[in-house]
């Protein structure tokens, strides 16, 4: 499920001015607020540097409740400082995200109970992708988002993009296939990875905070860290979801200059959008936010399900000394 759920209007509400590019940089001794010279607004380095360090605090600090779960038999790149072995976590933890997921979309009215297996939101993609997930002060997962890889020699049908409403379509479906071909075209000239992100969620305390805002743009973190990216995600008008996904670098998907129009989704009950993105290219406005998630991803746990890895490898031996679920979700939080 493609379905991002949770960011609210927090870019308009706590705005950060950065200096602009042509604004004129003072001595720090001249600290008047609204100064202007020229018709251009006049920056101390001393307000500058106070600006930068207030970001560091406001996305570092929250971070230490991040964690990653790995793909399925993939090889973990070594630029992740803190790869944990543990089967029991990893099955416990992805079983907990299914289950908030599943509470979060059904508070929304955005499925019902016949889409939950024993209350779990399951999708196939699931055991497939990198899953980040956004701990609490108590340690309760309180927001999530799914990030897959996809193979690039031709249109994979296991894209959730073309489970969309408007994929199936006499219109807009043909136009949706040649958008996509030509994205995953482009990635692969470019050497480059083609992703989905879906599977968002935030709890109700969460959004209208930074968390909401932090894990959207950890999609471009991630995305970077794992060596480039292009990719889509299919994102609700619910909560301005979609609008916040484009104000921090999101496009509408096109192809040969026609934009996918947004559309009405039966099945989630809502009016959807099918935004493209590109990792290296999030709104300037918040790349600095960006390279500090990414510093901090690489620091947080990334627990991997070693009988999955396992078996991928043909391997019977047993993982001895494999961490408690108790464990895992403690260590959760630290950052080492």
């Amino acid at each position: 499920m493609g379905l991002l759920v949770g960011l609210v209007p927090y870019l308009s509400a706590t705005k950060i001015d950065y200096p602009a590019t042509n604004a004129t940089f003072v001595d720090p001794r001249w600290r008047h607020r609204g100064l202007k010279a020229g018709g251009r607004r006049v920056y101390s380095l001393q307000a500058t540097r106070k600006q930068l360090r207030a970001v560091r605090r406001r996305v570092a600090t929250p971070i230490r409740r991040l964690a990653l779960l790995a793909p399925m038999g993939l090889t973990i790149p070594s630029i992740f400082h803190r790869v944990r072995e543990d089967s029991h976590g990893h099955r416990a933890l992805l079983s907990e995200i299914q289950q908030f997921r599943g509470r979060v979309y059904l508070d929304d009215q955005a499925i019902d109970y016949t889409s939950l297996i024993d209350g779990r939101h399951i999708l196939p993609a699931d055991d497939h992708s990198w899953h980040l997930l956004l701990q609490d002060e108590n340690g309760r997962i309180c927001g999530c988002l799914r990030y897959r890889a996809h193979e690039l020699g031709s249109l994979c049908p296991t894209l959730s993009v073309f489970r969309a409403s408007i994929a199936s379509s006499l219109r807009w479906g043909p136009t949706v296939r040649e958008a996509i071909a030509s994205e995953m075209k482009l990635a692969s000239r470019q050497e480059r990875s083609f992703v989905e992100v879906g599977g968002w969620a935030m709890a109700g305390h969460v959004r209208g905070t930074s968390g909401a805002l932090r894990m959207a743009l950890a999609a471009y973190s991630l995305g970077q860290l794992l060596g480039g990216a292009l990719g889509v995600t299919t994102a609700t008008r619910r909560h301005c979801s979609s609008s916040i996904l484009r104000r921090i670098g999101g496009k509408f998907l096109e192809y040969a200059g026609t934009a996918i129009p947004p559309y009405y989704d039966p099945q989630y009950k809502c009016d959807m959008e099918i935004l493209r993105f590109d990792s290296s290219n999030p709104n300037p406005r918040y790349s600095v936010w960006v390279e500090e998630i990414g510093r901090s991803l690489q620091r947080i746990p990334v627990i991997i399900n070693s009988d999955r890895v396992l078996a991928a490898a043909a391997s019977a031996t047993s993982q001895g000394g494999a961490q408690r679920i108790s464990d895992a979700c403690a260590t959760a939080w630290e950052t080492g």
